[in-house]
């Protein structure tokens, strides 16, 4: 049997002997062993070996995540990342292994428990110390993105509406400031032509990122809003939809998404103005924020079909080179008042 553990020590040193590239990695992949990570994956595939295998699941599983992490974009990149630095990572196993674990071990039985055992390495991560420091909230950001690909071979790919090709997949990221890109909570895989604001697929999600996230940190809906811990989901006009402001509301967090301007939301824009109902802006700093103004419209549009609290908030820009008056609308729920100055966070329309 080969041993793929990584090395016991690797020392750091600045005095260009013995330099190995993208060692940074190595640590990474560590990190996978002692959260047990590795470990739990390999149990949770243990039961698609016939007999021993030569390299456990979850250590395959752990190589792929960290090349990944470090640029590889294809599995056949991972052993041009770490095929000439096995003395620090340990042997690698083969692209073949590396393909039949995604392509047939990690099945639609089988995923629930990589998913439970990302979940149960991330408790053990936060209760080392890498926990978010937060104010009480955890925000969750749910959208989509285009990854492009250009053959029409790969599982999925389909014409966009960007007018491209590729696949159109859901993710769903927890905000940390501290952490570029923040950390991922879970994703759904979609064609290319999938619909941007398809609420079940929102709400899967939604559910995969709060699965992810350790026990002392998800909400339960039965506790109502006294105690417990506070997750707002934040998404863009796609996640504005009546079915997953619902499922937000059954999970027991806030949600807070970008609304369609329509015609009465225009009509709601003309009252204001005529009222002077519009106040100046606040940005993420405490300070005033120049050519900006906010109202909240919740009065003036009806919102009946929406969960009970949901509020109305309205933004609008002064014209920068020329561009259109950006005025922008937000539903909130009522419930969370108290995180709106900081999380808040809209984009161009």
């Amino acid at each position: 049997m080969k041993n793929i553990a990584v090395a016991s020590q690797v020392k750091v040193s600045a005095d260009g002997h013995g330099v190995v590239s993208h060692a940074g990695m190595g640590m990474l992949r560590e990190l996978a062993d002692r959260s047990g990570l590795s470990a739990q994956v390999t149990a949770a595939l243990a039961d698609t070996y016939r007999g021993p295998w030569v390299y456990a699941p979850g250590d395959v599983f752990a190589d792929l995540a960290a090349a990944v992490a470090d640029g590889a974009d294809c599995i056949d990149g991972v052993g041009q990342l770490c095929g000439d630095r096995e003395h620090v990572f340990g042997a690698k196993a083969s692209t073949t292994t590396m393909w039949r674990l995604v392509d047939e071990r990690i099945d639609a039985a089988h995923l629930p428990g990589v998913r439970a055992a990302r979940a149960a390495a991330r408790a053990a991560a936060w209760a080392a110390g890498a926990v978010p420091a937060s104010d009480g909230w955890l925000h969750i950001d749910i959208d989509a993105t285009l990854v492009l690909d250009h053959s029409d071979n790969k599982t999925g790919a389909a014409p966009t509406w960007k007018k491209s090709f590729g696949l159109h997949p859901l993710l769903a990221f927890l905000d940390r400031p501290e952490i570029a890109g923040g950390e991922a909570l879970g994703g759904l895989l979609r064609t290319g032509n999938a619909g941007s604001n398809t609420a079940s697929d929102h709400i899967i999600v939604l559910e995969q990122a709060l699965a992810s996230l350790p026990l002392r940190w998800r909400p339960d809906p039965s506790r109502g809003d006294s105690g417990g811990p506070k997750v707002l989901v934040r998404c863009d006009t796609a996640g504005a939809t009546h079915g997953f402001a619902d499922a937000c509301r059954e999970q027991g967090v806030g949600f807070s998404s970008c609304y369609p301007v329509d015609w009465r939301v225009q009509d709601a824009v003309d009252t204001l103005n005529l009222a002077q109902g519009w106040y100046p802006a606040i940005d993420t700093g405490g300070g005033i924020r120049d050519g900006a103004w906010v109202a909240e419209a919740t009065d003036l549009v009806t919102l009946s079909s929406w969960p009970p609290g949901t509020r109305l908030i309205l933004r609008k820009e002064r014209p920068v080179r020329r561009e259109a008056l950006l005025i922008r609308t937000e539903v909130k729920d009522r419930r969370r008042r108290s995180c709106r100055s900081r999380t808040v966070k809209l984009r161009a329309a």
